[in-house]
């Protein structure tokens, strides 16, 4: 369905019964992002705010809050999408579906963008930062964020429109230092295109200017997250998937989209940063207050009639999850194309995306070695953490595909089962240290830095994964209440975290202790995940998944019963301890205050909007 505003994907939206319309009026502090989270937990529909308090403009939020739904808004685009994605990252195999091949041209030309007159402008009034509904998302943010926005730069050494970086980059419109109106705070992390563009500008001494625009087609905003193929700019993604062409016009070298809602333009100084931050995140935490770059602003401009597009992260899944598998489902199948070997790669929506990449590879280096170990998914997990925004994560596990071909990594106990009946703990875990992580991610030494591992498993099993708990299993004082998560990963409580100095001795008392175990039973338990909460974190494997991998950094947080070092690798008997407490310095978790929690319950209530929605 090519749209052309937001307002028609509303009206379409409702026509299908996927709309709930609140006509009271609600709080952008907090009230909001309360409602949209208890609607995307029941799986609710898109919500229209109809009367936001202290502002004229209504809001929209959950638009994206399903897989279904995000299917049903680009339903006559996707396979055309698909095509036009497989042909930049294979072209040779798209020739191998003539019918879909032939059908490109009709859907080819919504991927040039359209220049228009300045006079389109017309359509647009002026107004202020303040005058936008300044959502408050949790209690410690710093300050009211657009969270649905697309920021677009350009290419000082390429000027033009297929020549421009769309990205969603979170803006920070008041609080801190930011002087109202006039000054907004732009948040962009590694492997941005956006800090390109920012390097070459300041390399040639020009201010570099900035667009963001909110709401329009809901592609717009799509396209603004798809990691794309490199030469395969968002605008034109855009327009296949939107079914519409990218309309825009051009004045004092700023881009002004002509299908948004709502338009900023403004300027980037070198030097010009300023903290930005607290913001509740998508990894379940707050990331914390830190510099960056901040946007003297030009024009504040709002079509009439506009609508305000935006979104709650916290701990997943959430509506970007949404995103996730779209992306998925379009990007999935030339992955493998662009990494030999490579068959498949899950990055965890449940750990947070970043931390966790499971994957699927090929081993056949020495198909005629008796003794099969790691060979060739070593050489791919090395390409995976050098991809693109792959290499952010802390976590790959590797496996290869040749030993179960039914094998799919986003069948994650099978998965984690297949990669622990066949790990060897001693030869199959590989560190990098000292090394980049999500700039989203605490866990770590500080802002990016941390470390990551692989693990890797090839061959027949070699052990049988415990499933129940010896009765005499042996925990030192300060460590209790073992758990089973999965076969062959307990949980269990352990002491409160005061430092890694006293982790290392709180560690090395329970290797001693975890050894009074015969080596046979030792082994049927391949991971044990220390935490604060050991029946939390084996309630559920979403649970287990974000309590280790958004709480370890692996050089720091895994240790051995005992660890030993050989030729500079380590290794270890089972079980592989990992540290999953929160510690000190990791940033504070996301919770609502009970006092919004209780004004969304009375909206619950027989009568209220929220009626009938669990």
């Amino acid at each position: 369905m090519g749209y052309s505003s937001l307002a028609q994907c509303i009206a379409d939206l409702e026509r299908h019964g996927h709309l709930l319309r609140i006509k009271t009026e609600v709080d952008p502090y907090l009230e909001m992002s309360a409602i949209h989270l208890r609607v995307h937990e029941a799986g609710g529909p898109a919500i229209l705010f109809e009367n936001v308090k202290g502002c004229r403009y209504p809001a929209v939020s959950n638009l994206y809050g399903t897989i279904d739904r995000s299917r049903f808004m680009f339903r006559d685009t996707l396979d055309a999408l698909q095509l036009l994605v497989e042909l930049k990252g294979d072209p040779m195999a798209a020739f191998a579906d003539m019918g879909r091949l032939l059908s490109l041209p009709f859907h080819g030309i919504n991927a040039l963008p359209w220049r228009k007159s300045l006079g389109a402008l017309g359509a647009f009034e002026r107004i202020r930062i303040s005058d936008l509904p300044q959502v408050h998302h949790w209690p410690m943010d710093g300050g009211p964020f657009v969270t649905l926005p697309q920021v677009l730069s350009s290419d000082p050494d390429r000027p033009g429109i297929l020549h421009t970086n769309l990205g969603m980059y979170r803006i920070q419109f008041g609080g801190n230092e930011y002087e109202q109106d006039a000054e907004v705070g732009l948040h962009y992390q590694l492997h941005r295109g956006i800090g390109v563009h920012q390097t070459r500008a300041n390399e040639r001494g020009e201010p570099f200017k900035v667009s963001i625009f909110v709401g329009g087609p809901p592609s717009h905003a799509f396209a603004a997250v798809m990691p794309l193929p490199e030469g395969l700019p968002e605008v034109s993604f855009a327009g296949v998937l939107g079914n519409r062409r990218f309309r825009y016009a051009e004045k004092d070298g700023y881009i002004y989209s002509l299908d948004a809602d709502f338009i900023i333009t403004g300027e980037v100084l070198p030097g010009s940063n300023k903290p930005e931050g607290p913001f509740g995140d998508h990894l379940g935490y707050y990331s914390l207050k830190h510099d960056f770059p901040v946007m003297r602003v030009k024009d504040v401009l709002a079509r009439k009639g506009a609508i305000w597009p935006f979104t709650v992260v916290g701990r997943p899944p959430q509506e970007d999850t949404s995103f996730g598998h779209l992306i998925h489902e379009i990007t999935g199948p030339i992955v493998p194309k662009t990494i030999p070997g490579l068959r498949e790669v899950h990055a965890v929506d449940a750990a947070g995306v970043h931390p966790l990449l499971l994957a699927i590879g090929s081993e056949r280096y020495t198909p005629y070695a008796k003794a099969r170990q790691p060979q060739e998914v070593l050489t791919i997990a090395n390409a995976v953490l050098g991809f693109n925004q792959m290499s952010l994560a802390k976590f790959l596990f590797i496996v290869s595909g040749n030993d179960a071909p039914g094998l799919h990594a986003h069948d994650i106990p099978a998965f984690l089962r297949h990669l622990l009946e066949r790990m060897d703990l001693n030869r199959d875990l590989h560190f990098h240290t000292n090394t980049t992580i999500d700039t989203l991610d605490y866990s770590g030494e500080g802002l990016n830095a941390g470390s990551k591992v692989v693990m890797a498993a090839v061959g027949d099993p070699i052990r049988s994964l415990g499933t129940s708990i010896p009765s005499d299993f042996p925990l030192p004082d300060g460590f209790s209440s073992p758990c089973i998560a999965l076969p062959g990963i307990l949980t269990v409580n352990g002491p409160r975290h005061s430092g890694q100095a006293q982790a290392e001795t709180d560690f090395q008392r329970l290797s001693e202790a975890l050894q009074r175990l015969s080596a046979t039973e030792r082994d049927r338990w391949p991971w044990l995940i220390v935490c604060d909460d050991s029946a939390f974190a084996a309630a559920s494997l979403n649970n287990l998944l974000w309590v280790t991998f958004t709480r370890c950094n692996p050089s720091h947080d895994l240790h051995g019963t005992p660890g030993t070092v050989r030729h500079k690798h380590w290794g270890t008997a089972a079980p592989l301890i990992f540290d999953a407490r929160i510690k000190s310095h990791h940033a504070p978790q996301l919770e609502m205050p009970e006092e919004v929690m209780r004004k969304v319950d009375a909206l619950a209530t027989a009568g209220g909007p929220l009626h009938g929605i669990s």
